[in-house]
């Protein structure tokens, strides 16, 4: 809660009001923000806790072409498509999301007045992870066994950092960037760690702001889903939006009250999606 004074009435009014939302905000948001997010992001911290995650990979993969590093993408069995993180490119990947994209991101928010704090699973132990030691590639229709590289499984999520941030009145701007068991830096899915953040301090919704509003079959908007359609339905969708639907069903089955996809290129994009206007909408 805020640091504000009221009385007992008053006091059960905001607790209310005062629910977790965690919201993902995808790189075509964060790299041409609609001119309203800032202030649609203003008004709903002044009633929520509000928890920011952020992406960013298009970037990272634009600035290691440029450092003569180039990426290279894997699609699993289960036709999830992520890039391939050897060395060099956590490394890359740390300096742009961390670094560019975190800092920008925070400055922009700081600019509306926003206290922001801009920390990466990195910071006090946030999210850590384990690193995988074999990844299964499917190329040419043919399955390849292929060594892990610096890509982490989410383990743990340090909530009681989260809480104390909301506490002190900051927006937690997070970074997908996580510590494994050596210590080393590993790579995590943005739509996943904001999953397993909304998961740990079991937030009332988690929004995903992407460049479309939803989820669509058939060129139609689907505007409700239950995890299991949503599970059955990854194979279905193309690729970015796999993942978010993997993310909505992980972040409702760890007790996220709903998982709302929706398009940060609208108008108060955090408020039309809190109203379920236009958005694909997971519950359990």
């Amino acid at each position: 809660m805020r640091n504000l004074i009221y009385n007992d009435k008053q006091r059960n009014i905001i607790e209310k009001i005062d629910l977790i939302i965690t919201v993902k905000l995808g790189g075509d948001i964060i790299k041409k923000p609609e001119s309203s997010l800032f202030a649609d992001l203003k008004r709903t911290s002044t009633q929520h806790s509000v928890i920011l995650v952020h992406g960013g990979g298009d970037e990272v993969t634009e600035i290691a072409d440029k450092l003569g590093k180039k990426q290279k993408f894997i699609v699993s069995p289960g036709g999830i498509r992520s890039r391939y993180t050897d060395e060099e490119t956590v490394k890359i990947y740390t300096m742009v999301m961390c670094g560019k994209n975190n800092k920008e991101l925070v400055a922009a928010l700081e600019r509306e007045r926003i206290p922001a704090l801009g920390l990466s699973g990195l910071d006090g132990g946030l999210i850590r992870a384990e690193r995988k030691k074999q990844l299964i590639s499917v190329e040419d229709g043919r399955k390849r066994i292929i060594d892990g590289g610096f890509t982490g499984q989410i383990r743990k999520i340090n909530g009681n950092l989260l809480s104390a941030i909301l506490k002190d009145g900051y927006i937690p701007v997070v970074a997908p960037v996580a510590l494994g068991e050596e210590f080393e830096f590993l790579n995590v899915d943005s739509d996943r760690a904001a999953a397993y953040v909304a998961g740990e301090l079991k937030a009332d919704t988690i929004v995903f702001l992407t460049d479309v509003s939803g989820v669509y079959m058939e060129s139609k908007l689907i505007r409700e889903m239950k995890i299991g359609e949503a599970e059955s339905m990854t194979k279905k969708v193309g690729f970015g939006m796999e993942k978010k639907l993997m993310a909505c069903v992980e972040a409702v089955r760890m007790g996220v009250g709903r998982a709302i996809i929706a398009s940060g290129k609208v108008e108060e994009p955090i408020t039309q999606a809190l109203a379920e206007k236009n958005c694909t909408v997971i519950t359990r």
